[in-house]
């Protein structure tokens, strides 16, 4: 299957839906049934010791799975979270950003099921991996909205 939106058109959606990570992160490439995306590491992400804090992974799991769901349905914006398991494997740096490669395992009606790894950018050394499940809107339902 082919994407139904670009890389391009999903940062578009990002800085117009969610102005309030704007600039923080960004898709880099959407493709059949999966993402690359990018987290801008910037102080505000650091806990104390000089490492990019867990919540801050989190948001870049996140992001990456909704990326790449949107990337297949299309643009939208009321597809949420309903599960994520994260395993942190080796403190990430500061000084460098991070790359979320999300891959869907299922992409159903109601239900998305996917896993993203996350690496510094330029290593192949995995930081955390996340495994997380999403609730799409029922098709034609008022939630079912295009943003």
């Amino acid at each position: 299957m082919s994407p139904k939106m670009s890389a391009d058109a999903f940062n578009a959606f990002l800085e117009r839906n969610f102005p309030q990570v704007s600039g923080e992160f960004e898709v880099i490439d959407l493709y059949d049934m999966g993402a690359r995306t990018r987290l801008i590491v910037k102080d505000k992400h650091l806990r104390p010791g000089g490492t990019v804090s867990g919540p801050t992974l989190f948001g870049l799991a996140d992001l990456a799975m909704y990326a790449a769901i949107l990337g297949m349905v299309g643009p939208k914006a009321l597809a949420v979270t309903t599960n994520c398991s994260i395993d942190f494997m080796r403190k990430p740096e500061a000084t460098t950003n991070l790359i979320g490669e999300c891959r869907l395992h299922k992409l159903g009606r109601v239900l998305a099921v996917g896993d993203v790894l996350i690496f510094p950018e330029g290593s192949d050394k995995a930081v955390a991996r996340a495994s997380l499940t999403y609730s799409l809107p029922p098709a034609g339902s008022a939630a079912d909205i295009d943003a």
